[in-house]
């Protein structure tokens, strides 16, 4: 077998004190050691660093940024690391022992730009679920997950999930670095850099070998899928598809994909008027919801569309290649 490339795993986290030391725990139990680990802090406090001062072979760097910028504490690890693949994990996913030494495995074709393994969630069925539609961007815009699917063997993908994905350092900086266009939720921001490697003509790689258990910690603001969510998935999905994809490829023509998403929500709203087999709140809810979720999805993709313009003049103007953090 040849010789794996080096690897740096960068852990980004943000107040999440209750996961980290775990999270530490399971990458120092690797059949395969990376070359160092990377902690990149965006907390309001020093909990976390008490608790990563523990590990002193571990480096600790705080993010000025705070909430909200995790691609921004990706690029800073990125700078911070020497690895030839730099490998990137949630603070509440914790890797089984051979998770590090499966993934550099998938490293050896030189056009292999990434590679992403399996995300455990402990959700019932999720590994059968999905498993012919893997990290696609769809024809009408639309990204596929099931990160979670225990597929046969490996497949090649289209984007991979950050809470378990690596990418080569010299694609990285040949793409022009990590870019933070996603706030709020930071939905979508993995999604850019996988895009852009395919868009140059690179594959990614998904495994089901390098597994990692997603604990799924709590969120720094808000509920997952509540409103707040909508708004800045459908926000950052459309900046998405015009600045990683763009408009001259029709899986990039963000207003279409809007549109449909809308018109689900507008339709369950209408289902739950004429069909809903609750009560009369029962079906008040349901209304409100959908066209609640209409109007906060429109929104957040026509702020995106605006963003999206924003950062593409920026990124005109500036033509340099480094890593940007542009608000």
């Amino acid at each position: 077998m040849s010789e794996l490339p080096t690897a740096s795993v960068v852990i980004p986290t943000y107040n999440r004190v209750d996961y980290i030391a775990t999270c530490l725990d399971h990458v120092q139990r690797q059949t395969v050691p990376p070359v160092e680990v990377i902690v990149v802090d965006a907390s309001p406090d020093d909990a976390t660093q008490r608790v990563v001062e523990g590990y002193p072979a571990v480096t600790y760097i705080r993010s000025p940024h705070g909430r909200g910028t995790t691609a921004t504490s990706r690029s800073i690890g990125l700078e911070r690391s020497t690895g030839q693949v730099v490998v990137y994990l949630d603070d509440d996913a914790y890797p089984a022992p051979s998770w590090l030494a499966e993934l550099l495995r998938r490293y050896g074709p030189s056009d292999v730009a990434g590679v992403g393994g399996r995300t455990d969630n402990g959700r019932p069925h999720e590994e059968l679920e999905g498993l012919d539609k893997i990290g696609k961007l769809l024809p009408n815009g639309q990204l596929t997950g099931n990160f979670a699917a225990r597929s046969a063997g490996d497949v090649e993908v289209d984007h991979l999930l950050g809470a378990n994905m690596s990418m080569r350092r010299d694609v990285i900086e040949e793409l022009g670095g990590i870019r933070d266009f996603y706030p709020g939720t930071c939905l979508r921001e993995e999604s850019d850099i996988a895009l852009r490697a395919r868009a140059a003509g690179y594959r990614l790689i998904y495994t089901p070998e390098a597994v990692v258990r997603h604990v799924g910690g709590t969120y720094a603001r808000g509920r997952r899928f509540d409103l707040r969510y909508e708004y800045f998935g459908a926000r950052n999905h459309a900046v998405l598809l015009r600045t990683a994809v763009g408009p001259d490829d029709p899986r990039g023509r963000a207003a279409r994909h809007a549109v449909a998403q809308v018109g689900q929500h507008l339709m369950y709203a209408g289902r739950s008027i004429v069909g809903h087999e609750g009560g009369g709140d029962s079906r008040i809810r349901g209304f409100a919801n959908g066209t609640s979720r209409a109007l906060v999805h429109a929104v957040g993709s026509a702020v995106g569309e605006v963003r999206a313009r924003h950062y593409l003049r920026d990124l005109t103007a500036l033509k340099d290649e480094t890593p940007l953090r542009l608000k």
